[in-house]
């Protein structure tokens, strides 16, 4: 087990649930909170929100993050941690966290579509079954965040095109920063992939800053390519700033992983990370030494 944890009753919070389901609202309304940028004007995220698609595995563990006491100790010491500045989750997982205290002085980011389930034949008709822009406005939640996968080939992805414009128009009429994840995929051998080459990431880049009626409240969340330099040639596409994603980048070295997110911290419109697994289940198991090595990489 990582040393530093808060233990969480499972018990108790289920209880504060069957008695009292109103504590959630409460907790939300009375929660301290802060600018989505602090005065470093760089921003450090940690991502949960894999369990509510069904996507459980971490590396080769296929259900790392289907038990959620140990998912929420290892959040709240990641939140605890100098540097991190708040979380993207699942609705059922900021609630805990409001639950627990844990989000007090944090940006909390709410998790919109979630209905491409991993794995299913509609994985790309990904339907917004998770917070609506009237959720966070009502919740007073910070931001929110979606996933866009493109498949030229599925007609699915257009459904779902559709619905992240609708969103997208709709986050910026309540001036939330909505936070959109592009991808251009394909399916190999009936998995779904993202392709991370500079071309296609590049193309997805242009494609999601183009949603919508406005782009005043867009932000980009954006993978580091493949080929070197290639990230950098992408985000040559936008204006919108834009944050790197994590991934799930078990097999690859530690430190290979950290040196290429801090060449892309370089970059002119990049404004910090939102990683989630790499930080919350890391090779060795140390949660506070990975959010510590990527909270250094943005100082």
């Amino acid at each position: 087990m990582t040393t530093g944890r808060r233990p969480v009753d499972p018990a108790g919070l289920a209880r504060t649930r069957a008695r009292h389901p109103e504590a959630v609202a409460e907790a939300a309304a009375r929660r301290t909170r802060r600018p989505l940028l602090a005065e470093s004007g760089r921003l450090l995220i940690v991502a949960a929100d894999h369990p509510a698609r069904g996507a459980l595995a971490v590396g080769e563990r296929r259900f790392a993050m289907a038990n959620r006491t140990d998912l929420l100790e290892r959040l709240c010491l990641a939140l605890s941690r100098p540097g991190v500045d708040g979380v993207l989750a699942s609705a059922d997982v900021l609630d805990d966290l409001l639950l627990l205290g844990a989000l007090d002085g944090k940006v909390v980011m709410g998790s919109m579509n979630r209905g491409g389930l991993a794995g299913s034949a509609f994985e790309l008709d990904d339907r917004f079954t998770g917070c609506t822009p009237e959720d966070l406005r009502r919740r007073r939640f910070d931001a929110g965040k979606l996933l866009l996968r493109i498949d030229r080939d599925d007609p699915a992805s257009l459904t779902t095109l559709d619905a992240a414009a609708r969103a997208v128009s709709a986050m910026a009429e309540l001036r939330l920063p909505v936070f959109v994840e592009p991808f251009l995929s394909h399916r190999v051998d009936g998995r779904l992939c993202n392709d991370l080459s500079t071309e296609a990431v590049t193309t997805a880049i242009a494609v999601a800053s183009g949603l919508a009626g406005s782009s005043a409240y867009t932000w980009l969340k954006v993978p580091v390519t493949d080929e070197p330099y290639g990230t950098a040639r992408a985000l040559e596409a936008s204006t919108l700033p834009a944050v790197l994603l994590g991934g799930d980048v078990h097999g690859q070295r530690p430190q290979e992983t950290y040196e290429r997110w801090r060449k892309a911290l370089e970059l002119p419109t990049v404004q910090g990370l939102v990683v989630g697994r790499s930080l919350l289940y890391p090779a060795d198991d140390d949660v506070a030494a990975a959010v510590d090595t990527a909270a250094a990489l943005l100082q």
